[in-house]
């Protein structure tokens, strides 16, 4: 099998491993990008989660002029319903479900996973996350949207699954609106969803961390 290449960290590799995040970066990042959060998430000496950090494929991007970049899939408009190739969308989340099945295959149970996305990676952890045939432990999902509400082929399997939206109300990327729609689409469907509103742009704050934080030592 081949893997997406990936940067992996352990909260606390003093004791075993006890659960696995599987966190997709944004459009133009790479698996670097949110690894210097794993220590600011302050998670309880007794949890070692595995956070496993992919790197997206660098392939053109439409809405960059076709400029070569690493991405999940191509963007054709920017607009607030964006136009995105979807095909290359689930393809990605295909690759997800491989390193969700390498999780299992090390001792992980797909209970002890959470799938988290930051934008463009937040769109594929919905339809990773939603798809999968087996319970997660939860899903993030950070300034994004929900691009595959109208095609995702949900399972039942994750109709409990615990899910945290977190969004900039000043984000000039993906306006809010867009996270909100996806609360709304998620609660109408009868998904368990929280969401929480920052005075920030597409970006993290610390505030924000420490709610994840919290989040993640519940769900573990």
């Amino acid at each position: 099998m081949n893997y997406l290449p990936c940067i992996e960290v352990q909260s606390n590799p003093k004791i075993d491993v006890t659960g696995a995040v599987i966190w997709l970066h944004g459009l133009g990042a790479d698996g670097n990008d949110f690894v210097p959060v794993v220590r600011e998430l302050r998670l309880p000496a007794a949890l070692n989660l595995r956070f496993v950090f992919p790197h997206a494929p660098s392939i053109p991007v439409t809405i960059n002029n076709g400029y070569v970049m690493p991405a999940w899939y191509d963007i054709y408009e920017m607009t607030l319903d964006r136009k995105i190739d979807v095909a290359q969308l689930r393809a990605s989340a295909e690759q997800v479900h491989a390193l969700i099945a390498r999780e299992i295959e090390r001792g992980v149970p797909s209970e002890k996973i959470v799938i988290a996305g930051f934008s463009q990676g937040g769109a594929v952890a919905y339809e990773a996350a939603l798809s999968f045939t087996k319970p997660l432990a939860g899903l993030l999902a950070l300034s994004t949207y929900f691009a595959t509400h109208e095609t995702v082929v949900e399972d039942v399997a994750n109709k409990n699954i615990p899910i945290l939206i977190q969004h900039g109300s000043a984000d000039l990327v993906v306006n809010e609106v867009l996270g909100q729609r996806a609360y709304r689409l998620l609660t109408d469907r009868g998904y368990a969803v929280q969401y929480g509103s920052y005075a920030m742009g597409h970006t993290l704050c610390g505030e924000q961390v420490d709610a994840i934080g919290k989040w993640l030592t519940e769900i573990f």
